[in-house]
């Protein structure tokens, strides 16, 4: 570099976690309250899915691969398409290109679904304590619906409602702590970090 060649300033990227998660914990908390009998699953969750489950995790992934985060590239981009995968799974029967799922096909689904997220709480270990919750809860979630579906049995998929709103307010919660502790550049919500080991 020449001697007086001014040095260019970075200009530091967003966090794409807050959008992901605010995305991932709102949708899911629609669908679980269906699950949980409070209304039939229509076609607000399936635009919630499509856009903010969908698309905006996806969107998240990809800003993640920016910043060179291989988990939350990993994570948003799975759940992003986890969110559009399950859309086409409800429409596609519906334009005749698909029959409709079994429930030993759509358990199936979630069965997987748990054992990846299962390893990705693994990885939670050494991040916080609110994405510990999130990732947690969503393996029970995903087992507890799987469980559900594949015995047909209606009190463990109402109970996995529940459950899954409770996930989902929680990535509400730490999508909430990414926002607000950066604007007010001090812990307002804590995520509760993982402390290094001494």
């Amino acid at each position: 570099m020449a001697q007086n060649e001014p040095v260019q300033a970075h200009t530091p990227l967003a966090n794409p976690a807050a959008l992901g998660l605010m995305g991932f914990g709102t949708t899911t908390v629609l669908l679980n309250l269906a699950n949980a009998g409070y209304y039939s699953p229509d076609s607000t969750i399936v635009a919630m899915g499509l856009f903010y489950g969908g698309l905006a995790q996806i969107i998240a992934g990809i800003l993640e691969y920016k910043r060179g985060n291989t988990f939350g590239m990993t994570a948003f981009l799975s759940y992003g398409l986890f969110w559009e995968s399950f859309v086409f799974i409800l429409m596609l029967p519906v334009t005749g290109l698909a029959a409709a799922f079994s429930p030993a096909s759509i358990s199936a689904y979630l069965f997987i679904w748990g054992l990846f997220t299962l390893i990705m709480f693994f990885g939670t270990l050494k991040l916080n304590g609110a994405l510990m919750f999130v990732f947690g809860s969503l393996v029970i979630l995903f087992f507890l619906l799987s469980a559900g579906f594949g015995m047909s049995n209606k009190s463990i998929l109402t109970f996995a409602g529940y459950e899954g709103v409770v996930c989902g307010l929680s990535a509400i919660y730490t999508s909430a702590a990414e926002v607000l502790n950066e604007v007010y550049k001090r812990q307002v919500l804590p995520v509760f970090a993982v402390r290094p080991a001494a």
